[in-house]
């Protein structure tokens, strides 16, 4: 993954986990005093002071929040400074609302004195109200302040920084080589990569990097690589850095390492410039091994760098680190030196747990056995929590009750417990390394569930409205979001679940063991109330600022009567719930998630047009059929997602939302009036059918800043008036193109008499500036578009086409900035033979081919072929191994920068062993012809298989003494058949 910098001018967010709503507070003071409030007599001066002091104690929250362990009268106040920023926030809200309520438009037209007049009668309440709560809100923040200074808070030290703590990671290095599980694979592998280039006697410096996780083991390999290879060079040295690195200590210890002299002469008195020349002097002629552990940041690593000279002689250092933009810059420029660390193997996982409880590998009694599996699933394969838990386990009685207990609370119920507490340590070094804005954001995902895979652009959308991301210099708030959120994979505390073809994490996942301590460090902050497991509940139960619920397992989970929802900004639950919280019990929302919940009936969404600071809404396989008019209400709305819901048309107001950014409206029919709505920048899978008027295409395309479009074209070829249709359509889309429209997603019903062949020919002007577009549908064009040849900026190409004639593969080979291209096809034209010359596709890193005929003709690959693809997707068919698809791939050893083969197996028809066969020989021709090619394959229509004692699966096979049928077949297929690669 390619580095990301955060500007630093975005190192505080508006609203965060250390501040509360402080931030933006301070901004909508400054708006109280501008012209438009001047008539809150009597304030303007306590407004003022107000102002100055929620200043004060904003920089001291900042303060406070790098501090590890707070005394607990200091996090008390701030805890109750925190929720007052909450009440002045709805306060000011409440009044900003209650005073622009009219409709803007509306005011605009209004003129002359009287109109005026009394429109200030008419808020005239509200700007009394406001001046006495304000009052009041002053005289509490006031108090708060007496009791800053009563008990000197802004100079109260943590308990933890008086004492320097023991280095909680120093028993990896000691770890006993025989008491490891799973190291010796991960071992041999890195002193392979370090060994490279020694058998052909080049002699340069090599830099590897290992990174990873904290607690995936990364110490504890370095120290076994270390102590496996290091007697081998003239001198060496093992020497942890930190989070705040002193340089004259590591070039000290690096000094004293290397030289094996202890008390080295005059080294105390050395800065750092005379420490680098005294190890840059003593190193010149010496080849050495230097293992640096766990850097956190670059900034430590170029002076590191430049104590440990290139001296032609081999030598070799090693870095860990859990941030990938680190091992990156260690490694510069040869990246391919980044090890990254894999957690354990489900076996090896096993091994250890047992090895730590009962002293054997084997060990484990049987009625453990499903717990045992819980437990590790839990753990995910990161060894540190796997020693924990087990060395907790160990220590108690060995009872199926108490394992069950454990199991059920592995997490924030045990930081008490030594071994827990200090995984929990390990772990919270990363976190306590990341920027304020980042925590913010992390401990945001304690709203979602345990293993709930998370999509990017729906978290970044909620980070947007809970107001934790700020930007500057023209940046969409989007394209921030999304730095925060690969920063966060960067520094390995969350996982990429998938990618797209651009590298880029669509989906990710939190570990297990990061979710505990979120989940932790979100009820410590008051950050986040979660319900669920049993109606267990970890956050504040008295008020919630945020609530999560968790019904997936079972539908009787309750919200505490007592607990109070008013304050509460963002509302989430998954599953179905037979009490689940009204809307009418929240004020101040500004994030509703509602999933899978099938129990909800229209009428829960009557009083939604109540939560007048909404600004995200989505609802995804929810069993209702309507959203209520009231929805136009929400004039904050920036994003409203319906998916997989009844609803198959909007509410006519719904073109009220000024604000709405992002509209995912599946199965739902495009709808008048859209072009009121000006900032819409995606537009996601709306129907067009006969029952829309064309005045609605033309409408959608007057949006000027719509930069996604996905549309369901239903309008049948038959239709008296499919012409009308087709050129509003096309004139909608060319206006589109000229404005900001970058990605066209298109599918039509075939089954029922509807195409695309009216973009064959009548796309005029084309769409030259797109530069992503793909086609959801069995439509085929018949040719390729004309127009296709002038996509000059699209980089992601998925379209039909059939037959496929050698032309199409000379058109798409001329695209200057393609990607990634999916083809799809029935066939090839007959006697045509599919050539993918050396001058086309320059620069395509992913290439999908399918067809779904079996007997079509070779494609074929010239040497020097697609000079830059990395991915190949292609189908075959199992049932059919002797068909010609057999010759199909020729040539594909000229791909030389192919690492991912990935074929889909046609399963129809055809008996496991078949499939098997299949397999088989694809991999070994792989494994003859090209070298480090990773090879998946993904079975379709598994329900489709023949049993096994099916006719006609093996028939004719030739069987030869001392071989097995699937060994015997793999062979035939590869001799005979099977010519993707000379054998």
């Amino acid at each position: 993954m390619e580095q990301v910098q955060v500007p630093p001018t975005l190192a505080l967010a508006l609203v965060s986990v250390a501040t509360g709503v402080l931030s933006p507070v301070l901004g909508k003071l400054s708006t109280l005093l501008e012209n438009k409030y001047s008539s809150l007599t009597g304030v303007g001066d306590e407004i003022l002071e107000l102002q100055d002091e929620l200043s004060s104690m904003n920089a001291l929250l900042l303060k406070l929040s790098d501090i590890d362990d707070l005394d607990i009268q200091v996090k008390e106040w701030r805890n109750q400074i925190r929720e007052l920023s909450y009440e002045i926030e709805d306060c000011i809200d409440d009044f900003v609302h209650r005073v622009e309520q009219r409709d803007p438009e509306k005011r605009k037209k209004m003129k002359g004195f009287f109109q005026e007049s009394i429109h200030k009668l008419r808020t005239l309440g509200a700007r009394s109200e406001i001046a006495s709560k304000i009052l009041k809100l002053k005289a509490r923040v006031d108090h708060a302040s007496e009791r800053r200074k009563r008990y000197n808070f802004d100079g109260v030290p943590s308990s933890s920084s008086m004492v320097v703590p023991i280095d909680p990671r120093l028993p990896a290095l000691y770890a006993e080589a025989e008491s490891l599980v799973g190291i010796d694979g991960p071992r041999d592998e890195l002193i392979e990569r370090l060994a490279e280039g020694e058998a052909n006697l080049v002699r340069k410096l090599k830099v590897v990097s290992v990174v990873g996780l904290g607690g995936l083991g990364k110490t504890t390999l370095s120290r076994q690589v270390y102590d496996r290879i290091g007697r081998q060079f003239d001198c060496r040295a093992f020497v942890s850095v930190s989070q705040k690195p002193d340089m004259r200590k590591i070039l000290r210890n690096i000094l004293t390492s290397v030289t094996g002299i202890e008390h080295y002469p005059g080294i105390e008195a050395c800065d750092e410039e005379q420490l680098i020349n005294k190890l840059r002097g003593f190193l010149n002629d010496k080849r050495y091994f230097v293992v640096i552990d766990d850097i956190w940041s670059t900034v430590a690593w170029p002076t590191i760098r430049c104590a440990l000279l290139e001296n032609n002689l081999c030598s070799r250092i090693l870095t860990t680190t859990r941030i990938t933009s680190v091992a990156r810059s260690c490694c510069s420029p040869d990246y391919s030196n980044v090890y990254e660390m894999k957690p354990l193997s489900d076996i090896n996982a096993g091994k250890l747990f047992a090895k730590r409880i009962f002293g054997s590998e084997d060990q484990c009694p049987s009625q453990f056995k499903d717990l045992s599996n819980d437990i590790l699933r839990k753990c995910g394969g990161l060894p540190l929590a796997v020693i924990s838990i087990a060395s907790l386990l160990a220590s108690k009685p060995c009872t199926k009750e108490q394992w069950e207990s454990y199991r059920n609370h592995i997490g924030s119920a045990l930081e008490d417990v030594p071994s827990v507490s200090n995984m929990q340590k390990i772990i919270s070094l990363s976190y306590n390394d990341l920027p304020h804005y980042l925590k913010t954001c992390l401990l945001y995902l304690s709203m979602f569930p345990e293993d709930f895979v998370i999509p990017r652009d729906q978290l970044v959308r909620r980070w947007i409205a809970e107001g934790f991301i700020s930007t500057c210099g023209g940046q969409r708030l989007e394209q921030v979001g999304e730095c925060y959120y690969n920063e966060l994979i960067n520094r390995s505390m969350i996982m990429p679940a998938t990618q797209e073809w651009d590298r880029r994490a669509v989906f990710c996942r939190v570990h297990d063991v990061i979710l505990d301590l979120i989940v932790s460090k979100s009820a410590e902050e008051k950050f986040v109330t979660a319900v669920g497991n049993n109606n267990h509940t970890l956050g504040p139960q008295d008020k919630a600022c945020r609530l999560s619920l968790d019904c997936r397992d079972q539908d009787n989970i309750v919200v505490s009567s007592s607990m109070v929802l008013s304050k509460a900004r963002s509302f989430s639950i998954y599953g179905s719930s037979e009490h689940t919280p009204l809307l009418s019990d929240f004020q101040a929302l500004r994030v509703i998630n509602i999933e899978q919940n099938r129990k909800l009936e229209n009428h829960y969404f009557d009083d939604i047009g109540r939560l007048v600071q909404l600004k995200y809404l989505t609802l995804q396989e929810v069993n209702i059929s309507k959203l209520p008019d009231q929805i136009g209400e929400l004039q904050q709305l920036e994003s409203l997602e319906l998916r997989w819901t009844g609803i198959k048309e909007l509410p006519k107001n719904i073109v009220r939302l000024k604000k709405l950014k992002f509209l995912y409206a599946s199965n739902v029919r495009l709808f008048e009036g859209i072009g009121n709505m000006q900032a819409l920048q995606e537009v996601r899978y709306v129907k067009v059918d006969s029952s829309i008027p064309t005045t609605s295409l033309d409408e959608l395309g007057n949006l000027a800043e719509l930069r996604y479009l996905g549309i369901d074209w239903l309008v049948s070829d038959s239709s008296s008036d499919q012409k009308s249709y087709t050129d509003s359509f096309v004139s909608c889309m060319d206006r589109l193109c000229r404005f900001k429209l970058r990605y066209l997603n298109i599918a039509c019903d075939v089954e029922n008499g509807i195409s695309l062949d009216f973009l064959l020919d009548s796309w005029s002007p084309p769409p030259c500036l797109l530069e992503n577009f793909v086609m959801r549908s069995a439509y085929y064009f018949p040719r390729i578009p004309e127009w296709a040849s002038l996509l000059s900026n699209v980089t992601l190409l998925d379209i039909n086409i059939n037959p496929v004639r050698p032309e199409v593969l000379q058109v798409l080979g001329c695209l200057p900035s393609l990607l990634s291209l999916s083809l799809y096809t029935r066939e090839v034209a007959p006697g045509a033979t599919l050539i993918i010359c050396s001058s086309g596709f320059q620069c395509l890193e992913e290439f999908e081919f399918y067809s779904w005929n079996i007997a079509m003709g070779p494609l074929v690959f010239e040497v020097g072929a697609m000079p830059k693809l990395e991915k190949f997707v292609f189908r075959l068919v199992a049932r059919c191994i002797e068909s010609p698809c057999g010759n199909f791939y020729l040539g594909l050893q000229h791909v030389r920068s192919l690492k991912h083969l990935l074929v889909d197996i046609d399963c129809r028809g055809a008996n496991a062993e078949e499939v098997q066969i299949t397999e088989a020989a694809i991999k070994n021709a792989t494994d003859l012809t090209i070298n480090h090619v990773r090879i998946d394959f993904s079975r379709l229509w598994m329900d489709q298989m023949a049993k096994d004692d099916d006719a006609g699966g093996m028939e004719g096979s030739e069987h030869r003494g001392g071989e097995g049928p699937a060994e015997s077949s793999t062979k035939i297929l590869l001799q005979q058949h099977f010519k993707i690669f000379p054998v």
